[in-house]
């Protein structure tokens, strides 16, 4: 069978705008031969629709959108077409609403596969909105019996997940034993580092277990907190890659499933490229999903905003991004010069605006008040709120988004002030540990200097106090993001991380601090994620709470 793979970008809430896309796709000349088109999981919607679903109107335009299909597929009678939609269960019951896959052809509803497994876990939500399939069966079309299952349908393989069993059915098993000839899943799987490989294991294996082919399409782009990297993949009944489609950016291609596929025909995109990819898009999609196409960023001529900046350049153009230096009275000489080399070398608008006079003027109006106490971060910390307010006017006064720039081993652990560094409308590295910005900055700089070195190679510094560095407060960073990645993306406990061999007190201290500043966390902007477990969405603890870890 020739099948038409769209792996798109839909904007959430946009109906009328990806029925629009759909139609596009149907209309080109890469679509002309096929005999299926296949579209991601509840792609006329976008993904993930959150409480839209909860409104009836918004379902009912959703309903009014399979009809429109229904009608824009008589214009291409020779040719399936297969979509993602929230649908309204004939009968209620439970929820009354089931996360689905339609098969059109010819004007007429071929087939409709419902989503059996619904995710409660991390950023899934879909138990909250959806009833589960109340059973799995194999669609007939073209002398094909499809296999057409949803995002995490695919993720049951007991034998996979034997240590961490989550269903207690497996829905490929299911349609293979009921004589599936292809497998087919549409899905809106979101980025994470190292997820790219994990799927292709999982696909690969489903291929290889039950012999047959498998073709898989994913989303791409950004939605909010969440990135979605497409990497659709068609594999043959051995699991070898017929074609894999690209990373991060959308793609029509059309392939035919009866091929051989490529033996060691797959390669994972590097690590750190894919987190950059991610970021870029994430970001891009963030300003253009909302309205905005100019950023402004504080530049402190350390490493943090500087790959913030780079990323924006990169996903919004020179033209479009605005760095400022705000010196207080311990800012280096050296800072202020290389965040003006680093505008010069992207070609960015730069600004310096002194906070020095400010500072002082706040300094005076609270002597009164601060009388016979000694200067603590209360004073360090009007200095970062004075450079957030700033650039908020500047956000209020030309239209510009405020990029945030702290760093996830920052903000675990509450190095960052509220109102102040945490301003804005994004927070672009907010799920990027301070280790994991070195390795960026590297990347970004491979084909020549962008970032100056020294931004690299200074220490880690608010330079909120005089000759102040992070170590000052902080354990070593790659101490720090060690302990953190142990406890906050595998969810260890103090003793299971200290049996790592790390240090007792230091390992006690950081998770205590993590709890701590929940608060804070709470009322930072959100963030583009990129490891298996960010803070956000999901991430969901309590704040006033008292428990030992």
């Amino acid at each position: 069978m020739r099948i038409t793979v769209a792996q798109l970008d839909p904007i959430v809430g946009d109906i009328r705008g990806n029925v629009a896309k759909a139609a596009a796709v149907l209309a080109s000349e890469e679509a002309r031969t096929a005999e299926l088109v296949v579209f991601p999981e509840l792609f006329l919607t976008g993904y993930p629709p959150k409480d839209l679903l909860e409104h009836r109107w918004f379902i009912q335009r959703a309903q009014k959108a399979v009809e429109e299909m229904r009608d824009l597929s008589r214009k291409y009678p020779d040719v399936g077409i297969l979509f993602g939609v929230p649908l309204q269960a004939a009968r209620q019951h439970g929820k009354g609403l089931s996360n689905a896959a339609v098969l059109l052809s010819g004007g007429r509803v071929v087939g409709v596969a419902h989503k059996a497994l619904l995710p409660t876990y991390d950023v899934f939500d879909e138990a909250r909105y959806f009833d589960p399939a109340s059973d799995v069966r194999a669609i007939p079309f073209k002398g094909e019996k499809l296999g057409v299952h949803i995002c995490e349908d695919a993720w049951a393989d007991t034998e996979l997940w034997a240590r961490h069993r989550l269903y207690s059915f497996d829905p490929v098993r299911i349609l293979a034993e009921q004589g599936a000839t292809l497998l087919i899943n549409i899905s809106s799987s979101p980025f994470h580092m190292g997820k790219e490989k994990l799927r292709f294991q999982i696909l690969r294996h489903h291929a290889q277990r039950y012999h047959l082919p498998f073709l898989y399409v994913n989303q791409v782009g950004g939605n909010d907190e969440l990135v979605f990297d497409g990497r659709s993949m068609c594999l043959d009944a051995g699991g070898e890659p017929i074609a894999i489609l690209p990373s991060f950016r959308e793609c029509v291609m059309t392939v035919d499933m009866a091929q051989r596929g490529i033996p060691g025909g797959y390669t994972p995109q590097d690590e750190i490229a894919s987190v950059y990819d991610a970021l870029v898009l994430g970001l891009r999609d963030y300003f253009v999903k909302c309205g905005f196409s100019q950023a402004v960023i504080g530049l402190s001529g350390g490493i943090d905003s500087s790959v913030t900046c780079c990323l924006a350049v990169e996903a919004l153009g020179r033209e479009n991004v605005l760095g400022v230096s705000m010196p207080s009275p311990y800012s280096s000489k050296g800072s202020i010069e290389d965040a003006r080399q680093l505008a010069q070398n992207l070609g960015i608008a730069f600004k310096i605006i002194p906070i020095s006079g400010i500072f002082a003027a706040y300094l005076d109006t609270l002597a009164e008040h601060f009388a016979g106490t000694e200067p603590n971060v209360a004073e360090e910390n009007i200095q970062a709120r004075i450079r957030g307010n700033i650039l908020m006017a500047l956000s209020n006064k030309f239209g510009y988004l405020v990029l945030s720039t702290g760093n996830k081993s920052e903000l675990a652990v509450g190095y960052c002030t509220l109102y102040g560094d945490m301003s804005g409308g994004l927070a672009v590295i907010s799920d990027v540990p301070k280790t994991m910005v070195y390795k960026l900055a590297a990347y970004i700089n491979r084909h020549g200097e962008v970032i100056p070195q020294a931004c690299i190679d200074k220490p880690p510094s608010a330079e909120l106090k005089p000759n102040q560095v992070d170590q000052d407060t902080l354990p070593p960073y790659p101490i720090l993001d060690e302990i953190l990645y142990y406890y906050i993306e595998e969810g260890y406990s103090a003793d299971e991380i200290i049996a790592q061999g790390l240090d007792e007190e230091t390992v006690r201290w950081v998770v205590r601090t993590v709890a701590r500043n929940e608060y804070k966390r709470k009322q930072a902007p959100p963030g583009l994620r990129v490891t298996s477990k960010a803070f956000g969405t999901g991430r969901r603890m309590p704040i006033a709470a008292k428990f030992e870890i």
